[in-house]
């Protein structure tokens, strides 16, 4: 079984949580990935906490990386322009290398001039920095991660460990990313689409809540579900339930409805033999050309190309 090395760049004033989310997510997939950490010189890194790291490698390890992971630091250590220990780390990296970043880790690959032309996010705490700092790269502060092969950029914290799944499922399917993100206790897929910062993540005390309904749908994505019956489960009338439904999700129920749909589209393709026009009816969309046009509206690539991929790596 062939193993990716992954090799994650500790600079200093690392944040130590996001620091960690490689190895674990990635190190829970059965032995695929190799992670190793590295410094620019080899030696301890500060971190933004009251304690540092010792790290095992030097910059050396970026040059045998088949993905490259540059971990976030506080914003107090952001600098525009890229330290040159940094910038001759960053060389080591061979051409085609897959190369993510968490959270703020995006400032160091915009600040070295690879996002030009590209699409990117970071933290939504900082984006107005960014843009302002890198106006030649296209900043969508608004989502959780970008995949702009070979170049992925994540927002804060969590989805950090969305992106790696997402790497999971990229590489090896969905079967064995669901079973990493079981193994770590976290959500199985969040798509790279869904809102950073949600207003109301937590209903107000007292206030009903559009969880229970949102478990129904899961249920019945199949059948031809409206705003109307959404809501009538929920026992609101349709204008409170959409407010309150984009409050607890960061999207309107139709958007988070059609991202349930191809998610479970994906999974059928992966696992099943079934043919575009079954598994559309299956999720609920109406014919197989709506199913191909809101999948490759998702990821890029038609239901056929996506099988292709995914059934082989499983």
């Amino acid at each position: 079984m062939r193993r990716e090395r992954v090799v994650v760049l500790a600079l200093d004033g690392v944040y130590p949580f996001e620091l960690g989310i490689p190895s674990r997510i990635l190190g829970a997939a059965d032995g695929r990935y190799e992670v190793l950490t590295c410094s620019v010189d080899g030696r301890p890194v500060r971190t933004n906490a009251d304690f540092g790291v010792t790290v095992e490698h030097g910059p050396e390890a970026l040059a045998t990386a088949g993905t490259v992971v540059i971990a976030p630091v506080a914003p107090a250590h952001l600098t525009d322009e890229v330290p040159g220990d940094v910038l001759a780390a960053l060389a080591r990296i061979r051409p085609g290398t897959r190369i993510v970043s968490i959270c703020t880790g995006a400032f160091v690959l915009a600040a070295a001039g690879l996002l030009d032309g590209r699409r990117a996010t970071t933290h939504w705490q900082v984006a107005d920095r960014f843009r302002r700092t890198f106006p030649h790269v296209d900043l969508d502060p608004d989502v959780l991660f970008v995949d702009d092969h070979p170049f992925l950029t994540s927002a804060g914290a969590a989805s950090g460990v969305d992106v790696c799944l997402h790497l999971v499922r990229k590489d090896h399917g969905s079967r064995l990313a669901n079973t990493v993100a079981r193994r770590c206790v976290v959500p199985p897929f969040r798509d790279g689409g869904q809102a950073q910062y949600i207003e109301q993540p937590v209903p107000e005390q007292g206030a009903a809540s559009t969880a229970a309904t949102r478990a129904w749908v899961l249920e019945r994505l199949g059948e031809p579900l409206t705003l109307a019956d959404l809501a009538s489960h929920a026992r609101m009338s349709r204008r409170t339930f959409a407010r309150r439904f984009n409050d607890e999700v960061g999207l309107s129920p139709g958007r988070w409805l059609i991202q349930q749909r191809v998610a479970r589209a994906r999974h059928l393709l992966e696992s099943s033999d079934l043919t575009v026009d079954q598994i559309a009816g299956r999720v609920g969309f109406a014919t197989g050309a709506s199913l191909r046009q809101h999948l490759t509206a998702a990821i890029g690539v038609s239901p056929q190309a996506y099988r292709r991929t995914f059934q082989t790596a499983r």
